[in-house]
């Protein structure tokens, strides 16, 4: 099932199935990792702060803005 990745909660683990936005944004996204099939571990979502997310052996902090254009999917296989 598809979701917004500012919909997860902490603790979530998910794949990354795509991106919207300008030119821009996607080319940042992709610049630090967060390209279609990888698999992200949410540590920490809470209102009005950026959400902290791990992936490929790195921490990445994103607006809530951004984690709006940032479709994931839950069903990953352990």
């Amino acid at each position: 099932m598809s979701k917004k990745l500012s919909s997860l909660e902490k603790g979530a683990l998910a794949r990354v199935v795509g991106a919207e936005g300008d030119t821009r944004f996607l080319s940042r996204i992709t610049s630090i990792g967060l390209t279609p099939g990888c698999v992200l571990k949410v540590l920490k979502n809470d209102s009005k702060r950026p959400l902290l997310v791990y992936s490929r052996d790195t921490m990445i902090a994103l607006n809530k803005d951004e984690c709006d254009n940032i479709i994931v999917e839950t069903e990953v296989p352990a």
